[in-house]
């Protein structure tokens, strides 16, 4: 990770705000906190439900906000298109909402700079802001492929609005995302910072008896996160071998042992690290935070993207195809 805020202030005052869509945008957010952190800045988060619940877990001591998202939701079907696109004017409204929230933060906390991970809204003319994604390009569907430009066209947009926007991956060919932020020309206040990971600097312990054979991670957005934890419950049912499943729900503290799996919504990094290090066996969604954590601990996992949801499609071609990991068959 090759953070460095471009800014002529010895101590800045952050707000640093993940979009609340899944938890990945919250986890690797957790890397950019700590360094920050470590150079003495002081630094207000805002998000809210499970991404809020999770960063309040790992930072207890610093201020949490609730700012509100784009209340994004799945569909039970293979092709969340259509519902992406009915959701647009509500996106719209939180988008202007969040934008106007952010000045009245600015002066309330006097903050100095900005790190907005996937939030349009959260840029200012007053301030230093940054804006974190992989996904220079987005991806659409054969049937909307001519749509492709033009939803790039709008996102470089929005990032152009920012003084900076930082790409969680490496340049060339040893890279992660692939033709999502390599394809095409990048935005000229645009960086590879490398991969971003809560277990970026996790101590790896001895195996212990809390060795799982077969680790399940559950991640998503509605209803697509139950299903698939549905799924993999029935999956690790007609095995013998010993199974962990985590929920990605930080909020709710339910654990519990059905024949050879237990459950558990929320571990801390830590604990989450050393499990899934010791593990045989791994499967998840290819959500790219969950790659990115699974690269620093140089594991490899059984992925499925999640239906329809065409980033996470291209992302286990992409890694598969790299050999990085291999496709879970349901």
């Amino acid at each position: 990770m090759k953070i460095q805020l471009n800014t002529t202030q010895k101590k800045e005052r952050l707000l640093i705000a993940p979009l609340n869509w899944g938890l990945g945008h919250a986890t690797r957010c957790i890397p950019i906190i700590q360094h920050l952190l470590l150079q003495g800045h002081f630094i207000v988060i805002a998000t809210e439900n499970e991404g809020k619940a999770l960063l309040e877990k790992e930072f207890p001591n610093l201020p949490i906000i609730t700012l509100k998202g784009y209340d994004i939701s799945y569909s039970k079907t293979n092709s969340q298109v259509w519902k992406i696109i009915s959701q647009i004017p509500k996106i719209l409204y939180r988008i202007k909402k969040e934008h106007s929230s952010l000045k009245k933060i600015i002066d309330q906390h006097q903050i100095t700079t900005v790190i907005s991970d996937n939030r349009f809204g959260l840029w200012s003319s007053k301030v230093h802001c940054i804006y974190i994604t992989h996904q220079l390009r987005i991806m659409m569907p054969k049937w909307l492929k001519p749509m492709e430009f033009v939803a790039e066209w709008i996102h470089r947009t929005i990032i152009n609005r920012y003084d900076e926007c930082w790409i969680p991956d490496f340049a060339g060919e040893n890279n992660l995302s692939g033709e999502l932020s390599h394809r095409n020309k990048m935005p000229q206040n645009a960086k590879f910072i490398g991969i971003l990971s809560r277990f970026e600097n996790i101590n790896i312990k001895p195996e212990t008896t809390k060795k799982f054979h077969t680790v399940a991670i559950v991640s998503g957005v509605e209803p697509q996160r139950t299903l698939f934890l549905k799924k993999i419950t029935s999956s690790l049912l007609l095995s013998n071998e010993k199974s962990l499943i985590i929920g990605g729900t930080p909020s709710k503290t339910e654990t519990f042992t059905n024949k050879n799996i237990t459950f558990v919504n929320h571990l801390s990094s830590e604990e989450f690290a050393n499990i899934l290090y010791h593990a045989k066996r791994i499967i998840c969604r290819s959500g790219y935070s969950t790659m990115m954590d699974l690269e620093t601990l140089k594991k490899s996992a059984e992925i499925i993207a999640t239906p329809g949801q065409t980033e996470q499609e291209y992302l286990a071609k992409y890694l598969i195809k790299k050999g990085k990991h291999q496709l879970w068959k349901e």
